[in-house]
Order: structure tokens, then C-alpha cells, then sequence
């Protein structure tokens, strides 16, 4: 596979955080943590299902930080990463 070569800084910027949801998400995780079903009634039209891929590919480029609570009924908080 070839490795993408980027000519300035902002086209790698909108490869991993470009489109219409992953702005609006990373936005509401500026001040706090926040749970994925707090982040649906925060952005009014996304869909659990593109809410959660959007999510995974934030957590996969270190955007975003995903922590698990071990408790019954299972907790996960999305909060933004150092990086």
C-alpha cells in the first residue's frame, strides 16, 4: 500500500477530521466527556449507526479517547485525546 504524501498540513486535516458529522462531534467534546447517547441528543440528525462509525474512525486516527466502565449497565464515555 502506498503511503499518502500531503502537500500542506490542511489536506491531511480534513483526511482525518473532513465531513459533515466529525467536526460537529468533536466540537461537543471540547468541554467534557461525554456518552454516546448524550452526543445524539446533542447533534440533532445523526443516525447511532454513523455516529458510532464516525466515533471508531476518530478513536482509530488517536482523535478521540474511548474509556469503559466495568458496571452493569455498561458505560462508555468519548472524550478528546492529548494528541
Amino acid at each position: 500500500m502506498t503511503e499518502k504524501i500531503y502537500n500542506i498540513g490542511v489536506e491531511a486535516t480534513m483526511d482525518v477530521i473532513g465531513g459533515k458529522w466529525k467536526p460537529i462531534i468533536l466540537c461537543n467534546l471540547r468541554e467534557a466527556p461525554l456518552r454516546p447517547s448524550d452526543l445524539q441528543r446533542k447533534i440533532p440528525g445523526i443516525s447511532q449507526k454513523m455516529l458510532t462509525q464516525q466515533l471508531r474512525e476518530l478513536e482509530q486516527s488517536n482523535i478521540v479517547h474511548r474509556k469503559s466502565y466495568n458496571q452493569v449497565p455498561p458505560k462508555v464515555e468519548y472524550a478528546l485525546s492529548e494528541y
